[in-house]
């Protein structure tokens, strides 16, 4: 096992962790959490023996295989396959030794190795390596271009595929969706629930920690503290602690009726059941855990745009790329006030090429694109980061774009974004990532758009400054269109989805869910084709036709099982509450034994309803699974 015994750990002047202890079990799944700067990255430094202690103990099995992500990949030249392949050290040195006994005509290294590369099954190495690239959206073509090729991301999701390559007893992965689309995270989720070993994993993606990890590190206050369950679990755990304060449940209150205010109006679009149904159920979720979140630093709202035109944009018969050949062609849409839309598709397949078309980034190579002269544009990708002025402060950049803002506005606007105190007039240059994210999102919201176009906002952003984000977005008024890896974001401000997919862009008649099951088949499509291209005569058309067909055949039991997760969720969350007033010692002081038997009969009933619920679940998902076997 991994333990961390009082630790003391200084970065220059600043005291991380004091006294701090952590034990982590062969097999466990940790997510580490906390706010930027907490120390998180720091932590996993110090498991790598690239810190220092200051003070305490730090002690691992010996026989331990550590694997992570490099952060920098020289401009070798080397193939992307080899890349990944050399992640599998063993096999990686097997292979080469190989190649020198068959040069130097050694038939007794030759005949030694070949057996070791058997043992080590050594022979589908190339293949595992392959599959890794390709769950992580690398295309075949890609596997034997030269790693200097790359850009900075695709370089880092090399460096991610040769840690999964390793054979390793503990991997430590640091923000690894930070650069992987919606695709990749999904595939890398289902990989991670499959590792043998013991995980370590920072990220701010609250799904992707529900999904793979089976305890929380929270780092918080200069300690470590464990707590079992997912990322829900936990929330809802210090919620518990947190409500137990009168100010926090009063500004709980107001997180409640900020989601009620949402839900409302959200119900009066009956055009867009399935959304809805969605989206109540990732409100009702998040007033469970609101509590959680109520000493963020971030409240910020979208001030009201001057006019909201109709139509705010139009796109007709747009074909848009970079190349001879364009990404997306004969692309024919309107985008109105009030529009919440959330952009699907694979990677390359044209959803920053839309949102950039759009923002006037990415050129037109036919038909037209057709903006109200009244159109306020919030436009927000990552690369926009690399525009900021490193020497200029945050209150710099504000003023530059708006001169009449006085100093004190500037303030409480800013520090609603996090940047308090004299940190306003530090030059942005040593930000952190998550910094300068923060005040370029500051300055889109300071313009009053009518007009939200966002490309992966999330990216280097915390869990508390996401949730500050999503509860803006819910309130804003004007349009929105949204590319996201993000899925809670997406489902909880997206009111539909439109499918980026050869070269066009059409309404997805389905949720989140949906889409796993359409990524799935269009897997499974792709491979039957690939295999036997002369049997394939249907259209791509006919696919989406009967693919869609298939959901609505499939709808009544998608429907049961959320219907029955969603009544198991309440009931335990009624569960906890009960569990916590029983466990209060204050129940029995006194004259209290009433309230006790009438808490324990509420507890017998709840757990017999639940366990009831759990049936009907079990019952409606092996039902869906069997449809969708046959379908």
């Amino acid at each position: 096992m991994l333990k961390l015994s009082q630790i003391t750990l200084y970065r220059g002047r600043q005291c991380l962790f004091e006294g701090a202890s952590l034990t982590v079990h062969a097999g466990q799944r940790v997510g580490i959490t906390g706010a930027n700067g907490a120390g998180k990255s720091s932590l996993l430094a110090l498991i790598r023996g690239e810190l220092e202690l200051d003070a305490g103990e730090l002690a691992l099995p010996p026989d331990w295989v550590m694997a992570h992500v490099a952060q920098e990949t020289p401009a070798v030249a080397i193939s992307a396959l080899d890349h990944a392949l050399g992640g599998d050290e063993e096999v990686a040195t097997a292979l080469a030794r190989l190649v020198e006994a068959e040069q130097a005509g050694d038939g007794e290294a030759q005949a030694r190795l070949h057996q070791q590369l058997e043992l080590l099954d050594g022979y589908a190495a190339p293949a595992r390596a392959a599959s890794l690239l390709s769950g992580l959206g690398f295309a075949e073509a890609d596997l034997a271009r030269p790693v200097s090729d790359f850009s900075g991301g695709w370089r880092m999701r090399l460096n991610l595929a040769r840690a999964l390559m390793c054979r390793s007893d503990l991997l430590l992965l640091d923000e690894p969706t930070n650069h992987l689309d919606l695709d990749a995270v999904i595939w890398l989720q289902g990989w991670l629930k499959s590792y043998p070993g013991t995980l370590l994993l920072i990220s701010h993606d609250r799904d992707f920690l529900d999904e793979v990890v089976d305890h929380i590190a929270h780092v918080e206050g200069r300690d470590i503290t464990l707590y079992a369950g997912n990322y829900t679990r936990f929330e809802a755990v210090r919620a518990e602690r947190l409500a137990q304060q009168q100010s926090a449940w009063q500004r709980q209150q107001e997180e409640i009726a900020h989601a009620q205010r949402f839900i409302d109006r959200f119900r009066a679009k009956a055009s867009k059941a399935r959304q809805a149904q969605s989206r109540l159920k990732a409100l009702e979720r998040m007033q469970l855990i609101a509590p959680a979140h109520v000493d963020s630093p971030f409240r910020f709202a979208f001030r009201p745009a001057d006019k909201y035109p109709h139509p705010l944009a139009r796109l007709e018969q747009v074909s848009a790329g970079y190349g001879e050949v364009p990404v997306l062609r004969g692309v024919d849409l309107g985008i109105e006030p009030g529009d919440r839309i959330g952009l699907l598709g694979h990677n390359g397949a044209g959803k920053s090429t839309l949102i950039k078309a759009l923002a006037g980034e990415s050129r037109v190579t036919a038909g037209s694109v057709s903006l109200s002269p009244d159109l306020v544009l919030g436009y927000f990708a990552q690369h926009q980061l690399e525009t900021l002025h490193l020497e200029s402060s945050a209150f710099d950049h504000l003023r530059r774009q708006e001169p009449a803002i006085t100093e004190q506005d500037a303030r409480d606007f800013l520090g609603s974004f996090g940047f308090i105190g004299d940190r306003v007039f530090e030059p942005v240059g040593p930000f952190s990532g998550g910094e300068k994210a923060r005040l370029v999102l500051a300055l889109v919201v300071r313009l009053r758009p009518n007009l939200l176009l966002l490309d992966e906002p999330t990216n280097h952003l915390d869990l508390e400054m996401r949730q500050a984000l999503i509860n803006a977005l819910q309130d804003f008024a004007g349009a929105l269109l949204v590319v996201s890896h993000d899925r809670h974001l997406l489902r909880s401000v997206c009111d539909a989805f439109w499918l980026v997919d050869d070269g066009r862009v059409t309404s997805f008649d389905g949720d989140l869910e949906d889409y796993r099951r359409w990524l799935a088949d269009d897997a499974r499509r792709g491979t039957s084709a690939s295999a036997a291209p002369a049997e394939t005569g249907t259209s791509r058309k006919e696919q989406r036709r009967q693919e869609a067909e298939r959901r609505q055949r499939l709808k009544p039991l998608s429907d049961a099982v959320w219907a029955a997760e969603r009544e198991c969720e309440k009931l335990r969350a009624t569960q906890t509450a009960l569990n916590a007033a029983l466990a209060d010692p204050v129940l029995y002081a006194g004259e209290a034994a009433a309230r006790v038997t009438e808490l324990t009969c509420e507890k017998a009933d709840c757990d017999r309803r639940l366990a009831e619920a759990e049936d009907r679940w079990l019952a409606a998902m092996e039902a869906l699974e069997e449809a969708e076997a046959q379908a």
